[in-house]
């Protein structure tokens, strides 16, 4: 079997993201055999929903389309650490596999912050790969947050 990354597909989604001034996080969810799932960009705003984070929206829509609330084998591309919240998920979701781009030190939830997966009260701990195009998600982030702050940002 041949190792595939789809974190150009995650990149992609998050700079989409990023033109539709959200934030820009972007994810691809692949099935054991390798075929992508679902893919999307942080949809929070335009959803007006705070939990529609990129992870969760390729959960969902992966979940649904299997007709089930579990994704035995799956790999989740996603170009910075998840967050509490959605590190649950993936938890919940059996998902086998979690690949991310940049840390995140404020927010995350797998190597900083809550450590989800470190707790008893999670019952599935996924395999682990971090820092893959971490260089280039983190410096989307830093551009869309410094364009923000400088008033460059048309979406502000």
């Amino acid at each position: 079997m041949t190792f595939t990354s789809h974190m150009d597909r995650a990149l992609d989604e998050a700079r989409k993201a990023g033109a539709r001034g959200e934030v820009p996080v972007g994810a691809v969810l692949v099935g054991a055999d390798g075929a992508v799932l679902a893919a999307a960009g942080n949809r929070t705003r335009e959803l007006h929903d705070p939990t529609a984070h990129a992870e969760i929206l390729v959960i969902r829509a992966a979940c649904a389309a299997a007709g089930s609330e579990r994704l035995p084998g799956a790999a989740l591309y996603v170009t910075l650490e998840p967050c509490a919240m959605c590190a649950a998920a993936i938890a919940n979701a059996r998902i086998a596999r979690l690949v991310y781009g940049a840390d995140d030190p404020k927010s995350g939830g797998v190597a900083h912050g809550a450590r989800v997966f470190a707790h008893p009260q999670c019952h599935h701990l996924p395999e682990i790969h971090d820092g893959i195009a971490g260089t280039e998600a983190a410096a989307l982030l830093r551009d869309f947050f410094a364009g923000r702050r400088t008033g460059r940002d048309p979406t502000r």
